[in-house]
């Protein structure tokens, strides 16, 4: 009975685990349905059929398979964490086209699934324009994503709690290691769930203590928090015009860009030292100030001052700030200010921050063991017969870890030009096919070119395509990939 449990997928369990979570989904709609009733706009109507339907839903999968099998292993795992992010975009996208502020069914999709997986591009062109209630729910989907829809479910439900539930956290959290599961799962989900409220509460906090009102500071702090850069403005951050809001938002952009399970253990123990003794937040960091001191002096010798010279550092940091978290806010638009910058803002958009954090892109981490890995393959031609080992953080990297790396780095870049290629013959410039694919693979939001706001002029066709590879590229392109493959479905 267990060989044939492990030869077939149990589709049931499958099922039942997305029912529970719409309903969830469901729950979790009654706070922007609160707000549209606090406003008391347009948008209640949408919420409370888009709940209603939700929950029928749900409990329709729930109550079809309640004679279900609890074996939960790696297919079963995959398959319910990619299927979970699509269905929650698919109800998700409800309140959009009911109330009517994205009627194409393709836009509403992206615009919700852009949410989820903390991408932030957008295809609306007049955001200020919406109520209140659906532009929290913008920023809501955005960090309900960024922790991760299955981590928050981790801690709240008991029965994945098992050997199941580290399958599911092992598919959709990033990084190359989850040495972050001590000592259950649940209890990890948990604490990182704890340090995610704390850290957007505090926010919410000091952006009130600037000129944001309330709603736009919870907003900001949820989509801060989560890299994901839906803003209540169509001009972004940019809207404030405030050296205040600026920093407040770079400092809390960072910090989200840092494993959480780091920045926990640093809190707990009160030792925030130990922040930068990790390899990959010092690389991290390095990384950023490079960035930010070759575009600020760009800058400063192209004559290209934003006000004053304190004002060009604070636009340099915030857009170096913003691209290597991938959260997508901006005061400026560096379309404007030249190629150099944009090839800069490009590389740091690519590896992103920190593993285990709410950023996109290819993660430090990646980049660190493929620099030292050279290094390494460099030394060896000198001397052939020596064992030099990858190491990070005094750890050896096995052989093994080091060719997943690899494999994901040449992964990444297949999606990325197959991507691309497809774009171009759907009419974008060479430099917005890339700029978008990238922009939606690595989970950053603005565009180049015609799209460095918004995406309102890709066809359908395209938006569809942007819409799978940021789903790919939140959840590390294997989680989706290698459902694709034939050998996932063989007995």
């Amino acid at each position: 009975m267990h060989k044939n449990d492990i030869q077939q997928i149990n589709f049931k369990i499958v099922f039942r685990v997305i029912g529970m979570l719409l309903c969830m989904e469901a729950f979790f709609m009654i706070v922007p349905l609160l707000v549209s009733l606090w406003y008391d706009e347009s948008d209640t109507l949408a919420f409370l059929t888009t709940i209603g339907i939700t929950i029928v839903a749900g409990a329709m999968m729930i109550m079809t398979t309640r004679n279900h099998s609890k074996h939960l292993a790696k297919r079963e795992g995959f398959l319910i964490v990619a299927t979970t992010w699509i269905f929650f975009s698919i109800f998700g996208m409800l309140p959009f086209i009911i109330h009517g502020c994205i009627p194409n069914v393709a836009d509403a999709f992206f615009e919700t699934i852009s949410g989820f997986t903390t991408t932030g591009a957008t295809v609306l062109t007049d955001i200020d324009s919406l109520p209140h209630g659906i532009l929290f729910w913008r920023c809501f989907t955005q960090w309900l994503g960024g922790m991760g829809i299955i981590l928050f479910t981790l801690a709240i439900l008991p029965m994945l709690n098992s050997g199941g539930g580290i399958q599911l956290f092992n598919a959709e959290t990033t990084g190359i290691t989850h040495n972050k599961l001590r000592p259950r799962i649940g209890q990890t989900a948990k604490r990182l769930w704890g340090m995610y409220v704390a850290i957007t509460t505090v926010l919410v906090i000091c952006l009130v203590l600037g000129p944001m009102d309330l709603f736009d500071a919870i907003c900001h702090a949820m989509s801060t928090t989560a890299t994901g850069g839906y803003s209540t403005k169509q001009a972004s951050i940019a809207y404030w015009n405030s050296a205040y809001i600026d920093y407040v938002i770079i400092f809390f952009m960072y910090i989200s860009g840092i494993n959480f399970s780091i920045v926990y253990f640093a809190v707990a123990k009160g030792d925030y030292k130990s922040l930068f003794k990790d390899e990959e937040v010092r690389w991290y960091t390095y990384v950023l100030i490079l960035a930010t001191i070759a575009i600020a002096a760009g800058l400063f010798m192209s004559g290209q001052i934003q006000g004053s010279a304190e004002g060009t550092i604070r636009s340099s940091l915030f857009q170096v700030v913003t691209n290597i978290t991938t959260t997508g806010f901006t005061t400026a638009n560096f379309n404007d200010w030249g190629p150099f910058y944009a090839v800069i803002l490009f590389l740091v958009m690519f590896f992103g921050a920190c593993a285990g954090s709410t950023s996109g892109g290819a993660k430090t981490i990646r980049l660190v063991v493929l620099i030292k890995n050279t290094v390494n393959e460099l030394y060896r031609h000198i001397h052939p017969n020596a064992v030099v080992p990858v190491r990070v953080n005094n750890k050896v990297i096995s052989y093994e870890l080091v060719s997943k790396i690899l494999a994901f780095i040449f992964v990444y870049l297949l999606v990325f030009v197959i991507s691309s290629v497809l774009l171009s013959a759907m009419g974008l410039t060479f430099e917005e096919a890339f700029g978008c694919t990238l922009s939606c693979l690595s989970n950053i939001g603005p565009g180049f070119g015609r799209m460095g706001s918004d995406f309102a002029l890709i066809p359908d066709a395209g938006i569809w395509l942007l819409s799978f590879v940021m789903l790919v590229g939140r959840l590390e392109l294997f989680t989706i990939l290698i459902i694709f493959t034939p050998y996932f479905w063989k007995k």
